[in-house]
């Protein structure tokens, strides 16, 4: 199930998007303001989200600048919902790191198919990267191939003595079930429905493995996965 995070200080429209989100199979967590929005996203990162401009404490366009500043929040669909129409604001949207702009009153329809199209792009970009470090693996494979071949049979069974297994990983075993989904490519939902564990504790785990190993983000887990040969050793 996909997370939204609807941003608005409008309790009635906040009500009304996580009323009909729900509706359409998403889990919703609504806040009202930007600064709360912050708050809650480092405790629980959302599939994408929904904000409003004009709001107590930190309005959208800080919002969203600041959440793009994380390396967490760089890559997270993001959807303006705004009643300021004119052109300057709608660029300074865009300027702040948004992703789409819709001006108020909005048709829900429109609304839905951007965030539709957002959720899919935004998995494409990850299979996309899961793909690219499959290909780096095997290109790098390749090559070792290329020059093991170049080198007499001694050399070569010297060289594979000296190339260990990876290191263990510092996780517990239930982290580990979850690094080795995540390498392949998994979404939380779908980690969730193999390891038979809620999302919201498939994304404690990968918080726990991203601080652990002293990464930021699900795409420098894989890369590290593939550069230490974790991958290949799970294959083995």
């Amino acid at each position: 199930m996909k997370k939204v995070l609807v941003v608005d200080d409008d309790s009635i429209l906040r009500t009304v998007l996580k009323h009909t989100l729900e509706q359409q199979g998403y889990q919703v967590k609504t806040v009202h303001s930007g600064k709360e929005a912050l708050n809650v996203f480092e405790r629980d990162v959302p599939d994408l989200i929904v904000s409003d401009v004009s709001m107590p404490e930190m309005d959208g366009f800080e919002f969203c600048r600041q959440l793009r500043s994380q390396p967490s929040g760089q890559l997270v669909p993001f959807i303006f919902l705004s009643a300021k129409t004119d052109l300057d604001h709608r660029v300074e949207g865009h300027s702040s790191g948004a992703d789409d702009y819709l001006t108020k009153p909005f048709e829900m329809k429109e609304l839905l198919a951007k965030i539709e199209g957002l959720l899919e792009r935004s998995r494409r970009i990850h299979s996309e990267i899961v793909h690219l470090m499959q290909q780096l693996v095997n290109s790098n494979a390749v090559s070792q191939v290329k020059i093991s071949s170049q080198l007499s049979s001694t050399t070569f069974n010297n060289l594979n003595t000296q190339n260990p297994q990876p290191d263990p990983l510092p996780l517990t075993p239930a982290e580990e079930r979850v690094f080795w989904e995540v390498i392949q490519g998994f979404t939380n939902k779908q980690i969730s429905q193999l390891l038979y564990i809620s999302p919201r504790t498939v994304q404690t785990h990968l918080s726990n493995i991203l601080n652990k190993l002293n990464l930021e983000n699900r795409t420098q887990l894989v890369r590290f996965a593939y550069e230490q040969g974790y991958e290949k050793a799970k294959k083995k």
